[in-house]
């Protein structure tokens, strides 16, 4: 039987500037009197941003706080560890990518899905490209709740990709399982690379990203129907 493609090392977290510089760095906001869901937010987009630039093993919860504009404690009151934290990042971040790859989904199964999926993830990362790291986080621990948590959401896109590659295959007439794997196998680099390319252009927006690729799919696939709006 074929092993069925997996996502796991598709991309993983960059690493850029220390604890102590990005501390340094940091715009500083101030929270006092600020609704506690609001500051949660900002210490989750703070926290996002870390350690899906940084990964889990290399993030400092100092520099989320400094980020955040909050003391280190306020961290641990709201989310009682630093494994806590990261846990709460990582479910928003996931959750987020599935939703946007099975709302993608739906429509005709032909070549333009895959155009539809690619679209969507670009949407769900606007302003947020480093939430794709995070998911794909190859610093965390070999076991344990993170590695669970990252699990359920790699598996989860994994199996929508290789649902929606065998649908396009089959609407082309092919049949064949090994092209399938194969085929998501190529998807998954695909997806990794265009996030990767698209993080080290951050002037890029989410539509900057769409029609560029739609140029390129064009010239690919220059007898496949719009891929939509």
């Amino acid at each position: 039987m074929s092993k069925q493609a997996n996502p796991e090392h598709a991309v993983g977290p960059a690493t850029t500037e220390g604890p102590a510089s990005a501390a340094r760095s940091a715009r500083t906001v101030g929270t006092k009197g600020m609704p506690r869901k609001e500051r949660e937010r900002l210490i989750l987009d703070a926290a996002a941003e870390e350690f899906g630039r940084r990964g889990y093993a290399r993030g400092s919860t100092a520099v989320v706080a400094a980020r955040a504009g909050i003391s280190k404690p306020m961290i641990y009151e709201y989310f009682t560890s630093k494994d806590g934290l990261y846990l709460t990042c990582l479910d928003r971040a996931g959750s987020r990518l599935v939703a946007a790859v099975r709302s993608a989904q739906e429509g005709p199964s032909d070549i333009t899905r895959a155009a539809r999926t690619l679209e969507a993830v670009f949407r769900a990362l606007e302003s947020r490209v480093h939430e794709w790291a995070l998911v794909y986080d190859t610093t965390l621990p070999a076991d344990g709740p993170l590695r669970d948590a990252a699990t359920v959401h790699r598996r989860e896109l994994n199996r929508l990709g290789a649902v929606g590659v065998a649908e396009v295959l089959r609407f082309s007439g092919d049949d064949e399982a090994l092209d399938a794997d194969l085929a998501t196998h190529l998807w998954y680099g695909n997806v990794g690379a265009a996030v990767a390319w698209w993080d080290h252009h951050p002037e890029q927006t989410a539509e900057d990203m769409i029609r560029r690729f739609r140029r390129i799919f064009a010239v690919l696939y220059p007898d496949a129907p719009p891929s939509g709006a």
